[in-house]
């Protein structure tokens, strides 16, 4: 038999044929294996640890999502704070200032000349 590997997820499809495969076995009322890995009660215990699993997941992946949106509009937030005050000091200081150039705004004076296109004649 091959090692398996337990670091990847289960296709949904065979945790539904194993959950169909439990059910089954429950109206089997003679099953009886001397397996403790195999019995109904480990099987019981392993169904209901499943269940509460993958209820604690959707719980934590709902809160994460919730932090995932407030993280992103904070981030939003803070961009658009930062554009108005931008705009503040290009208004109060000037576009060739020392002050703008301190806030990361490009000085007008170091934009370069444009300069004119020779036309090509053929």
């Amino acid at each position: 038999m091959t090692t398996q590997n337990t670091t990847r997820r289960l296709r949904p499809q065979f945790i539904s044929e194993d959950v169909t495969s439990w059910h089954g076995l429950q109206t089997i009322s003679t099953y009886e294996t001397n397996r403790a890995d195999a019995s109904a009660a480990k099987l019981q215990q392993a169904y209901q640890a499943m269940l509460a699993q993958q209820q604690a997941e959707t719980e934590k992946q709902a809160l994460y999502r919730a932090a995932a949106d407030a993280a992103r509009l904070a981030e939003w937030e803070f961009h658009n704070t930062v554009l108005a005050m931008k705009e503040v000091v290009r208004g109060q200081y000037g576009l060739n200032s020392d002050q703008a150039q301190a806030v990361g705004l490009k000085k007008k004076s170091e934009y370069k000349r444009p300069s004119r296109k020779k036309s090509v004649t053929s």
